[in-house]
């Protein structure tokens, strides 16, 4: 009875937390969404503060330095994308219409009767989709969405400030915290996690980052219209898996199938964005990202329904990033690594830290070996 009543306990201790956690990211959403952001940025920049380091100017400069190189990019970055997408919510009206007289004409070479013609309308949502302006304030909520996560500029900054001088003092006191055997220790473990947590989101960003650029400058090449806004949302957009890809694809593509007059342009032009997606998805992010990737095609499902419903649209671009962290933190501990090998689609999860732990169990024998 003991034992049950334990269990008991611990279930509903167990969703009382959960709930409690819950109810804070929803309600801290304006505090939280800047933190994770911020989080995301130090990491990128991270690798830059420890040169300014290594190069012995003051952490306060180097910290400066970083931010004027941030307020900098972002603020070239944005006049780009803000004109772009002024740009598009003005004319792609006219896409609109086209599409309306596209689906219009496509039911009367059918040669559908009045009642096909309804239910095609009922099943697709037609009736939504045709409304004059609905289409552009669906995308242009979507990215004014995503533009909006740069909303707390000067808050995401602090925090950048502050995480930044954490990670340039938290081992030294931990040293001073601990003793040398428990500090090294916790020190292994703090530059395991850091290693490949900035391994993953500088990797991942960067990778997005070319495949941005890659997209426009391939949508440009061929006079597509809002090059620069498909590259952005490209951008953003791969952050998600697959369903990234998906979109970033679609979009572009059927805005070229309505540009021009002939349907061999747009075809040709999907089909080398799908070879760009393949070549970078399948061979350059496995190389440089392995299988911190690697999560449940399930569990990101659920994880963007999660995220999304907490955050919006911001917390579904955040969703796969917060995620992998949390995965790459789980892997760290053997008390956790279950926990991060379930969160896994692949079952050679670890495959390398196994290697790694094979090779010291036989270099170990072999130099037992010749001592015998």
């Amino acid at each position: 009875m003991p034992a049950k009543n334990n269990r008991i306990l611990t279930v509903v201790a167990t969703l009382i937390i959960m709930v409690i956690s819950f109810v804070i990211l929803k309600e801290l959403k304006s505090i939280l969404i800047p933190f994770f952001i911020a989080i995301i940025i130090s990491f990128i920049f991270e690798p830059l503060y420890n040169y300014l380091r290594e190069k012995k100017l003051p952490s306060a400069i180097a910290i400066i330095i970083i931010l004027l190189i941030i307020v900098a990019v972002s603020n070239i970055a944005s006049v780009f994308i803000v004109t772009s997408i002024n740009t598009f919510a003005t004319d792609f009206p006219r896409y609109e219409l086209k599409f309306r007289d596209f689906i219009i004409s496509l039911t009367g070479m059918l040669k559908l009767s009045p009642t096909e013609v309804q239910g095609f309308y009922d099943s697709l949502k037609m009736k939504n989709l045709l409304m004059q302006g609905s289409i552009t304030s669906a995308l242009t909520g979507i990215f004014s969405s995503v533009i909006g996560i740069f909303g707390d500029f000067i808050l995401i900054l602090i925090y950048v400030v502050f995480i930044l001088s954490e990670m340039g003092s938290i081992r030294a006191r931990i040293r001073r915290a601990y003793t040398e055997e428990r500090s090294d220790k916790i020190s292994e473990k703090l530059t395991e996690i850091f290693a490949d947590v900035k391994k993953y989101i500088v990797g991942k960003t960067l990778i997005n980052l070319l495949q941005g650029f890659v997209f426009g400058f391939i949508l440009w090449a061929f006079g597509v219209d809002f090059y620069i806004v498909w590259g952005f949302l490209c951008f953003f957009s791969h952050y998600v898996p697959n369903i990234g890809s998906l979109i970033s694809t679609i979009l572009p593509g059927l805005i070229a199938f309505l540009q021009f007059d002939n349907i061999v342009t747009p075809i040709i032009i999907i089909i080398i964005l799908v070879v760009v997606q393949n070549v970078i998805g399948n061979i350059l992010e496995p190389k440089y990202l392995g299988d911190q990737l690697d999560l449940s095609p399930l569990l990101l499902l659920f994880s963007l329904i999660f995220w999304g419903y907490v955050w919006g649209v911001v917390g579904m671009v955040l969703s796969v990033p917060i995620m992998s962290m949390l995965k790459i933190v789980l892997s760290k501990f053997e008390s956790t690594k279950a926990i991060a090998i379930l969160m896994s689609y692949n079952r050679n999860i670890l495959t390398g830290e196994r290697i790694n732990r094979i090779k010291a169990i036989i270099k170990k024998k072999s130099s037992g070996g010749k001592k015998v």
